[in-house]
């Protein structure tokens, strides 16, 4: 599944080619994703002009001059094309822009083969108020996630401190891959219980956060099943892992690699540097 990276690198590469242009065809060419498509989707946003692109944890947004805002998931599979050679029956939006002053115009595709992605369109002054944003913690990245606030986050709970990541209610946007990573760069076993690590351990937790999605930006990505960014180009992220699917590899530190798996999800880690 994308995660907040891979959605990064994807506003990025779409902001490119949409910001300030103005959407000349708005075509769904079904009724439905994960959910179903707004029906008045074409309607409101053919002849609009992009104002902004950005990201709110693993959702971007599309704003335009008329005050709508499209928002979109990449659920699983999902990925934003630009100028395919061809249309497939896994393109399930098209998006064409006009040519202005020196830039053409472009042909974009919201491909996603499993259709466990989402469109929505709400008012650009109400975005906040989106059911699933209402329900999230702070932005990883952002001013508002910190030691102090990770700790009355997590004060507590019992849960492991890897499902307490996981929780969208405590951190937006942080998937498996990325939680991995970051306890073992910061040395936390991801079976601790949450409410019972130090506060220093959380200062270096939280950099760890920032420091492995930082990177992953820079490198655009992991190249995980089908994602890849906009422009055709796959994500380098992957050959960065430090524990990610090395299950039996060495360790930074010199141990062996573990995978376990909890609620159907594989964790990797290092018993001898993570505790």
């Amino acid at each position: 599944m994308p995660e907040l990276p891979e959605v990064e690198t994807t506003v990025a590469g779409l902001r490119s080619v949409l910001q300030g242009s103005i959407l000349t065809r708005v075509e769904p060419r079904r009724a439905d994703l994960r959910f179903p498509i707004p029906v008045d989707l074409r309607q409101r946003l053919t002849g609009a002009t992009v104002t902004g692109l950005s990201r709110r944890a693993k959702y971007g947004l599309i704003e335009t001059d008329r005050g709508d805002m499209m928002i979109f998931h990449l659920g699983m599979s999902g990925r934003w094309r630009i100028d395919p050679a061809e249309i497939g029956a896994h393109d399930h939006l098209l998006l064409e822009t006009a040519p202005r002053e020196s830039r053409q115009g472009h042909l974009l595709s919201l491909n996603d083969p499993r259709r466990f992605g989402s469109l929505d369109l709400v008012r650009s002054d109400a975005w906040r108020a989106y059911a699933p944003f209402t329900r999230m913690g702070p932005e990883p990245l952002g001013p508002d996630f910190d030691a102090v606030r990770l700790a009355a986050a997590l004060r507590g709970k019992a849960t492991s401190i890897k499902a307490a990541l996981l929780d969208q209610r405590i951190v937006a946007g942080l998937g498996n891959i990325y939680v991995c990573e970051a306890l073992n760069m910061a040395g936390i076993a991801p079976t601790r219980p949450a409410g019972k690590i130090s506060r220093p351990r959380l200062t270096l937790l939280v950099e760890a956060i920032r420091d492995v999605l930082s990177a992953a930006i820079v490198a655009g990505g992991s190249t995980l099943r089908d994602y890849a960014r906009p422009d055709g180009e796959l994500g380098y992220f992957s050959k960065q892992w430090r524990v990610y699917g090395r299950e039996g590899e060495p360790c930074l530190c010199g141990g062996t690699v573990l995978r376990r798996v909890d609620g159907g999800r594989s964790t990797f880690f290092c018993p001898k540097c993570q505790n």
